[in-house]
């Protein structure tokens, strides 16, 4: 076996590890150290603890003051483009 064969058996043994970007740091990051919010196609904003919820989404870093970033910047509005409420930034202040 050549050395250009076992670098292709190794590579595809590898799990792809799904990254996503922090709308507020720009963070490349592992899913799992983010958390999602959503608008739905009704139009409702919900923090999305599953991360498969259908609808437009934004991921943010776990961290407090990420997300006070995010609140004072209005930057979840622009990017989901509605009004997000008070009670969704408090149920993420809870989650972190």
């Amino acid at each position: 076996m050549s050395k250009l064969e076992r670098w292709v058996l190794i590579f595809m043994k590898m799990k792809k590890i799904p990254m996503r970007s922090c709308v507020v740091t720009r963070e490349k990051l592992l899913k799992s150290e983010l958390v999602r919010v959503v608008r739905t196609p009704e139009g409702s904003v919900i923090v999305d603890s599953t991360g498969k919820a259908n609808g437009r989404g934004a991921y943010l870093k776990r961290d407090l003051s990420v997300i006070d970033k995010a609140y004072n910047s209005r930057v979840l509005n622009r990017i989901l483009e509605v009004d997000i409420p008070d009670s969704v930034f408090d149920e993420l202040r809870k989650l972190v």
